[in-house]
Order: structure tokens, then C-alpha cells, then sequence
């Protein structure tokens, strides 16, 4: 061995084994003693105990004065104090650690002297080391050993590794001191020696070492990583190439590959001798994680640590075929919404990242030419024609399209019929059973059968679907199945190239009771309530509903509300409730049930019936008045209604005022005036009387006013012994201004636009307007006789 690490070694186990002579010395007394210049400080146990160990201490102090006392502190506490120059304490230790026993001389409360003290240590004697083990990283490192040290020991321990290889035995202290783990390095050793390495442990309550372990370099020696590179051929997109070298030349080697992401997927391949490997059957566009470890000679030494390389496969052409299905909704005579959809293909079959669909739809029986589409989603939809459609579909990748699945649509399946007994049982863990059994009454022999779901509402929505032969008559679904939702599922029957009729049922995995109820709106109606509800969110039905729960309570009455149950699935989402009594006080609300129980419910409503006959009458009143507003809207309509109204009024709203111009009384009243503002005329009496009724006769053909300077022209009427009360045309225009300005009050005056009949009259006179100015235009069906006994106007009725 060099010279240069046997001189320390020496010189370390000289000074270890003479300090554990003198360790051990100092126990055998079983007592630890501190001497100081003004006293002493004994322990009945030496300076390092066990937990659990009673421990008495002892102060002597050499001078005191006769006022001072002897005390014990521990750990800065006063244990005890006493009159005089000596004090002792017995102390039972059990927590880990240093104590620190002090004698004190106490002479007054602020005058206290440190006279000496001890220190005793309590902690566990060194563990027997375990699972050692030495190891040289590459073929030129020093070797370097481990252990575990086992429990705390809460004392200084020494540790140090005893080498020998059958000549002589040299030591290795510790490096670097940890709490559970010791390591210690080694000088070179070589690869013809065997070696024996044991572990020794010493503090001050005892010792201990490891059982022995043997070597040889060789077995300890580890292996840097290989350094790994990757070749890809781009011929083939599934096989690379991986070649390796390593400096200790190993002759036992391993490999393993997976694809980038996907933990515990390993492949591995053990080889002896190689540098090199080619892996075939990878994934097409796939990044790989490939990874190489050596060892020196097969089943000895150490494997080296895992080296890490990546690389990605080049992409191939896809290889699969899409799986097809579609779904027909007819819109009109003419017209479907034809849907098609269809399975990606896995990525073994798609040779690589898939960029695209391409969609090709031709009209079959029609001559057009095809019509090409692409997509980026697993579905196309379109409007056509109702018409049989051969539709093909490719997916496409970096490196060329996939071959093309085709498949036939046909308009309408009448003789096809869908299958029997559709039924749905949740199976738990995300799995539908789906049961049916075989179509009655079908022309053609059944290839198969089809079973699609889908959730209600989803965005987008994931259509999913298995084909199965015709002998199966159920299957257990469960891709894309999620618990506590409701899926629409359908199963057709497969005739020759098409499919037949659909059978739908609703089913769950799992279901819970509904979050929410839903909201309900209530109507009163003569015969009841008419109740009517929204769908439940489909987050909150949390599974399939199976029925609508109305509850109706009476305020006026005591007990249970009446419950009425509505079927959930094509049930309209809305419920008449009849035979009601009117005024009476209603209060409604909702819940929803699925087959896991009753929800929450929704919001509540309140209603009060009317009785039937006030909503008659009202409903007859707007009748009539809209009826009217009808008929008066056209010109034969409401004259008709003014003819039927005159027969109802009373007979004087039908009478109208005659022309004042054209009575007897006016004629005496223009005779007054001018014999009072005239000598008198023998032509005219001297006093007004009042005449008596004259007819008059009066015409409302001509409603515009006259012109300036005309002259009215006056027809001629009977009279009972008084005359014509007008003469000549041209006395009129006097005759109104003095009307106009000195007007006699009116007593009685009926409804304007009446023309009067002279009595004894068989034909009505020719009308006249006798004041266009001065009255309203009446309507012409208001005619009549008026006979005026007595009229007096005002001239503030009229305008000036």
C-alpha cells in the first residue's frame, strides 16, 4: 500500500483507541469530579448517561461567608439552596441532550458567584452499522463506502471503516458526517485483490461495528452511461437504428424504448457484446425515449445508470379504413338532412398525425358528378335531394390519404322495420347495457344490427356507435359514457346495404336525484289549469328523467297537496288540470324524479279561478264591441248601423230644427222692428204677437257654404192663415242680419238636419239651405216634421 494514507491512518487509530482508554478509564470510576479554584463539583455517574439514569450531585465550597448559602442550578433553574459550604441533589434525567449542573454561592438576592459546575450528557451508544456497500463510479474513481447509521445517538460518535484485503488492515475515518448516513472514501484498489471492509462506531456510552463485506474491484465498479444516437430510415416509418459506445468497454448491455408520455410502457432487449441494435414495429410520427445501461462482464458488477436519447419516427401512409355510419332526416317531399359520420383511426392505422378528411358525396339515379368536401372533424352534414347518395370518405396524413370507405344511403325504410323490446340498464362504471330483440315482419333477412348513443345537447355533440351480427341481441356500451348522464340510444337493423327503421330508449350509467326542478308556468282556463314546464338543464337532471311531479295545494283547505305524475321521455312538456273550483285559491309547484329519486323543486306558482259567467259576459262584450268596429269600417256596414240606431233612439233625437228664416214669428219680429224705427205703416201691426207654428222645410243636399253676393233661393210652404212669411229674395238678407243680432232665447230645440211637412202634405217639399254657415252639416239619414210653437234664440249661439 502507498505510504502516503498509511501514516494517517496510523496516527487515527493511535489517538482513537488511546482517548476510548481513557473514555473507559473514567467509567469504571462510575463518577465525573470538576476541581475548581473556589470548589468542587461531583457526579455520582460519569459525564455521559443513558435515559432513565439518577444522577446526584454534590457541591463543595472552599470559603463562605456566614450570611451565604450553597445552591444548585440546572440548566439556569435553582434546584436547592443551602445554609453552609455543601449541597447535594439527587436528579432523575430522562430527556436527551446536555445538562448543565452549576454550584452557585448565594450571599444575597443580588449577589450571586458561579463557584464550579459539570456537564452530563444523556444519549443511546452507537447502533450496529448497516447495508454497507462500496462503489466505484467508472473504471478510474476512487471507491467510496456507505452505511446507515441506524438511531440517533445524540453524542459525538466516531465513526470509521477498517479496510483489509488478507495482507493487513488499514482505517478510513468518516467524510462529511450526516445524521443517518456515513460515507467514506477509499483509497485505488486493484482488480486482483479481495477486500474486506468492516464499519466501527464509538462514542462515550459504548461500541459497535458492521458485519463484514467482501468484494472485489470488479464488483464494485460501475460504468459510466453510454453514449446513445438514434438513425431513422425513411423508407420505413416503424424501424430505427441505435448504436452506442461506453469507456469501460462493457460486455453485457440493455436497452429499453417507449414512446415520449406513456409511463410503464417499456419494451426492453437484453444483448451481450453489441454496440448497435435496429428496433423494428415502432409507431409511425411518434416520438420515442430511448434509453441504454451496461455492465462490465455478464451477471457481475454494477449496471451503469440509464443513458437518455429521444427521437421521432417519420410518418407513413394511414393504413386503415374509416368506419362509417350516417343518419337521415327528411325535411320536406324533396329534401333530407343527410348526416354522416365516422371513427378516427388509431394511430397505428393512421401512420401519423391526421391533417383531414375528405368527404365525397354523388347522387345516385341523377347523372351529376360528384361533389368533394373537406373536413377537419369526424362528421359532414348537408341538405340534398331525396335520393339514394353513395357517399366515400379518406383520411389523410403527411404522407397520403387512406384507402376510401364507402357507404349507401337510401330515402325512407317503410318495410324495414326497427327491432323489438328496446331496452337500456345502467350497468355502473360508466357502462350501459343495451338488450333487443329481433324485427317482426321484415322483407329482407337481417345483416347485423347498429346500437348509437349520444348525449342530449352536447357541445359538440359525440355520436358514438357499434355494428354487431345478427346473432347478437345486446351489448354492453361504454365508450364515451360518463356517469349521471342521460344518452339517447337507438338500434337499427341492417338489411342488405342500408339500415332499417331506428328503435330509441333513453339510458344512464349511474343517476342521482335531479339538482334543480324545473320552472313551471301556470294558466288559469274555465275548465281548469293548464300547466306547462322548461327541460331541466342537462347538468342538473344527473341522469335520465323519468317523470314531472305537479303538486296542487287548496289554501282554504287542510292535508297532503294533490300530486299529479307526468311520464318523462315524448310526453308534451306541459298538463291540463280540470274540474276546479272557482275563486278558490291555488298554489303549484314542480320536482323531477330519475330512478334514483325525487329532486328539489322548482319555482312555485298561484293561481284563482274565475267564475264562468263573468268570463262569458266579458268574452260577449269584447265580442260585440270588436263585431261593431268591423261592420263600421266599411261605408254599407255603417250605414246599415245608423239606420238601425235611429229606430232605437226615441223619436225626438230623430226630429230635427227647423229654419227660423221660414217661420211666421220672424216675419211679425222684422215688422216690429221697423215700426219701431219707422213711423208706422198701416201694412204692418202695431204690437208683436206670437204667431203661430208654420211648417218649415229644409234641405242639408247642399253643404257648401254660398258664395259671396249669391242669392238663396227660398222655396214657398204652407201655413194655417198666415201667408208666405217671405215675400221677395232679395228681403232675406235683412231679414238674417236681424235674426243674427237680435235672436229670440230659445225654448226647446231638437236635433238638427229634420226637414218638416206642412200638415195635410203628402210630398215632401223641395229642400233649401237656409244656413250654411251658421250649423254643422248633419248626417243625411236625419230627416222628421218639427212643428215649433214657440223658438227663441240667442245670439250668442250662433257665430259672428
Amino acid at each position: 500500500m502507498p505510504f502516503a494514507w498509511i501514516v494517517p491512518s496510523a496516527v487515527w487509530l493511535v489517538l482513537h483507541f488511546s482517548a476510548e482508554s481513557c473514555r473507559r478509564g473514567a467509567e469504571s470510576a462510575g463518577r465525573a469530579a470538576m476541581v475548581c479554584p473556589n470548589g468542587n463539583a461531583t457526579a455520582s455517574s460519569a459525564s455521559a448517561i443513558r435515559p432513565g439514569t439518577n444522577v446526584t450531585l454534590s457541591c463543595h465550597l472552599r470559603a463562605s461567608g456566614p450570611r451565604c448559602r450553597a445552591a444548585i442550578f440546572l440548566n439556569d433553574s435553582e434546584q436547592i439552596r443551602k445554609q453552609g459550604n455543601s449541597v447535594s441533589k439527587t436528579f432523575l434525567v430522562t430527556t436527551y441532550g446536555i445538562h448543565a449542573f452549576k454550584c452557585i454561592n448565594i450571599c444575597s438576592e443580588h449577589k450571586k458567584k458561579l463557584v464550579c459546575g459539570i456537564d452530563i450528557e444523556c444519549g443511546n451508544p452507537p447502533d450496529e452499522p448497516r447495508n454497507v456497500s462500496c462503489v466505484q463510479n467508472g473504471t478510474r474513481g476512487r471507491p467510496t463506502c456507505t452505511w446507515d447509521k441506524g438511531r440517533v445517538t445524540y453524542l459525538y460518535t466516531a465513526y470509521g471503516i477498517e479496510l483489509s484485503n488478507g495482507t493487513g488492515s488499514f482505517p478510513f475515518p468518516e467524510e462529511t458526517p450526516h445524521q443517518e448516513l456515513g460515507s467514506g472514501a477509499l483509497s485505488r484498489l486493484d482488480f486482483d485483490s479481495n477486500y474486506t471492509v468492516v464499519v466501527l462506531a464509538s462514542n462515550k456510552l459504548g461500541n459497535s461495528s458492521s458485519q463484514p463485506f467482501t468484494f472485489t474491484l470488479m464488483d464494485i465498479v460501475k460504468p459510466h452511461p453510454p453514449r446513445v444516437s438514434v438513425g431513422f430510415d425513411n423508407s420505413s416509418a416503424t424501424t430505427c437504428t441505435l448504436s452506442w459506445h461506453d469507456e469501460a468497454r462493457a460486455q453485457h448491455y440493455r436497452l429499453r424504448y417507449r414512446p415520449l408520455g406513456r409511463p410503464g410502457a417499456w419494451s426492453t432487449v437484453e444483448l451481450f457484446g453489441r454496440e448497435g441494435y435496429r428496433i423494428q414495429g415502432l409507431e409511425p410520427d411518434t416520438t420515442y425515449e430511448f434509453q441504454v445501461s451496461c455492465r462490465i462482464l455478464p451477471g457481475r458488477g454494477l449496471w451503469s445508470d440509464w443513458s437518455g436519447s429521444r427521437g421521432r419516427t417519420p410518418a407513413a401512409e394511414p393504413s386503415g379504413i374509416l368506419d362509417l355510419w350516417y343518419r337521415q332526416q327528411d325535411l320536406d317531399s324533396g329534401h333530407q338532412n343527410l348526416s354522416v359520420f365516422w371513427k378516427a383511426l388509431s394511430k397505428a392505422e393512421a401512420g401519423g398525425r391526421i391533417l383531414g378528411y375528405t368527404v365525397t358525396l354523388e347522387a345516385l339515379e341523377r347523372g351529376e358528378l360528384p361533389q368533394s368536401y373537406q373536413r377537419r372533424q369526424t362528421r359532414f352534414s348537408r341538405v340534398t335531394p331525396r335520393v339514394a347518395h353513395r357517399v366515400t370518405v379518406t383520411a389523410r396524413n403527411p404522407r397520403g390519404s387512406s384507402r376510401p370507405a364507402a357507404i349507401v344511403t337510401r330515402p325512407g325504410s317503410p318495410g324495414l322495420p326497427p327491432p323489438q323490446r328496446v331496452s337500456a340498464v345502467g350497468l355502473g362504471n360508466s357502462s350501459i347495457q343495451v338488450s333487443w330483440s329481433r324485427p317482426v315482419g321484415a322483407a329482407l333477412p337481417v345483416e347485423g344490427y347498429v346500437v348509437e348513443w349520444a348525449e342530449p345537447r352536447g357541445e359538440p355533440p359525440q355520436h358514438s356507435w357499434v355494428k354487431l351480427p345478427p346473432s347478437h341481441l345486446s351489448t354492453v356500451i361504454a365508450e364515451h359514457i360518463r356517469d349521471n348522464v342521460c344518452y339517447q340510444i337507438h338500434v337499427s337493423a341492417l338489411y342488405q346495404d342500408r339500415a332499417g327503421q331506428a328503435a330509441a330508449v333513453r339510458g344512464n350509467s349511474t343517476a342521482q336525484a335531479p339538482s334543480a326542478g324545473p320552472q313551471m308556468f301556470a294558466t288559469p282556463l274555465a275548465s281548469g289549469v293548464l300547466v306547462s314546464w322548461e327541460e331541466i338543464p342537462a347538468a342538473q337532471q344527473r341522469g335520465c328523467i323519468t317523470a314531472f311531479l305537479i303538486y296542487l295545494h287548496r289554501r282554504d283547505r287542510q292535508g297532503q297537496p294533490e300530486v299529479h305524475a307526468v311520464p318523462a321521455g315524448n310526453s308534451p312538456l306541459s298538463l291540463h288540470i280540470p274540474d276546479l273550483e272557482p275563486e278558490e285559491h291555488l298554489d303549484l309547484w314542480m320536482t323531477a324524479a330519475t330512478a334514483a329519486g325525487e329532486g328539489p323543486q322548482g319555482n312555485s306558482d298561484s293561481v284563482c279561478l274565475e267564475r264562468a259567467g263573468s268570463w262569458v259576459t266579458l268574452v260577449l262584450v269584447c265580442s260585440c264591441f270588436i263585431l261593431l268596429a268591423c261592420v263600421c269600417s266599411v261605408p254599407p256596414g255603417r250605414k246599415v248601423f245608423q239606420w238601425l240606431l235611429s229606430l232605437l233612439l226615441p223619436q225626438w233625437q230623430s226630429k230635427a230644427i227647423p229654419d227660423p228664416a221660414n217661420a211666421t214669428w220672424a216675419k211679425s219680429l222684422r215688422a216690429a222692428k221697423e215700426e219701431l224705427s219707422a213711423p208706422s205703416s198701416p201694412s204692418l201691426p202695431s204690437g208683436f204677437e206670437e204667431p203661430e207654428t208654420s211648417p218649415v222645410e229644409e234641405s242639408w243636399e247642399h253643404p257648401e257654404p254660398p258664395i259671396p253676393g249669391d242669392k238663396p233661393v227660398v222655396g214657398s210652404a204652407g201655413s194655417r192663415g198666415h201667408g208666405d212669411w217671405a215675400q221677395e229674395e232679395q228681403q232675406l238678407p235683412e231679414l238674417y242680419q236681424r235674426l243674427l243680432l237680435e235672436p229670440p232665447e230659445p225654448e226647446y230645440i231638437s236635433n238638427p238636419g229634420t226637414s218638416a211637412l206642412s200638415p195635410g202634405s203628402d210630398t215632401e217639399p223641395e229642400p233649401i239651405s237656409v244656413f250654411p254657415s251658421a250649423f254643422p252639416t248633419p248626417a243625411p239619414w236625419c230627416q222628421g216634421n218639427l212643428t215649433l210653437d214657440r223658438v227663441k234664440l240667442d245670439c250668442g249661439s250662433f257665430p259672428g
